[in-house]
């Protein structure tokens, strides 16, 4: 009897075995990227954001991915994922994508993620050296390539909707309705200070609700003595 041999399963892994960041820099910038990107989006369930998140564009093949810093990928659920196997994220590639560089990453490394990026369906890449405040960005072309954004240092995404200025030494990313991009850290103080101001006015609110009870009981209490029953 002659037998049938089966397919060999194809293992995605979910780790390729490089670190997410180099430097404290480079990955502060890394999640301030992202995290904005997730509270911008947080309304629609449609929108999906990842930080080096292994992106396996072709079924069958678990040597071509990427892991890019950051990664928009617009008309997918939110959810968690090990990895974004394209064929199964109904074959809509991230639109959009972030590199942060760190003094490791290489020119050809470089070269070699863009070709990826322009090949597999990502519509703008940008990347940001934090070393050097250099920041450059690629839109897709009619023509279907990606090609070189001529002025970044102040320019929206027309995916995204946010936009970039770099100027005096300093970038700085803008949300649509012209809030800045804020660290973890500079989002908690603002939340913690919004609470305070909240409880601050509830206190207040009820101070003046106790004080017009009061009021109002001394009110009756004259009431009572100009008119004494009998």
């Amino acid at each position: 009897m002659v037998t049938t041999p089966q397919p060999t399963k194809v293992i995605y892994p979910d780790c390729d075995g490089n670190p997410m960041s180099d430097n404290t820099r480079q990955f502060r910038w890394i999640v301030v990227i992202k995290e904005n990107l997730e509270i911008l989006f947080d309304e629609d369930p449609n929108v999906f954001v990842a930080g080096d998140l292994l992106w396996y564009p072709e079924e069958g093949n678990n040597k071509l991915r990427q892991a890019p810093d950051v990664m928009v990928a617009m008309g997918r659920p939110k959810g968690d994922r090990g990895s974004y196997k394209q064929w199964e994220e109904g074959n809509i590639p991230p639109q959009v994508v972030f590199e942060i560089l760190s003094p490791g990453n290489r020119l050809k490394e470089m070269a070699k993620k863009q070709k990826f990026y322009e090949q597999y369906g990502v519509e703008e890449y940008y990347v940001f050296d934090p070393d050097r405040l250099d920041f450059h960005g690629w839109i897709r072309s009619q023509a279907g390539s990606l090609e070189v954004i001529e002025q970044p240092e102040n320019w929206t995404s027309p995916r995204l909707g946010i936009r970039f200025e770099l100027q005096e030494e300093q970038f700085t990313i803008y949300r649509p309705d012209g809030e800045k991009f804020l660290t973890p850290t500079e989002l908690s103080k603002i939340a913690e200070q919004q609470r305070q101001e909240a409880e601050q006015q509830r206190q207040r609110a009820e101070s003046a609700e106790a004080r017009l009870r009061e009021l109002e009981a001394r009110l009756r209490e004259l009431e009572g003595d100009r008119h004494p029953e009998g």
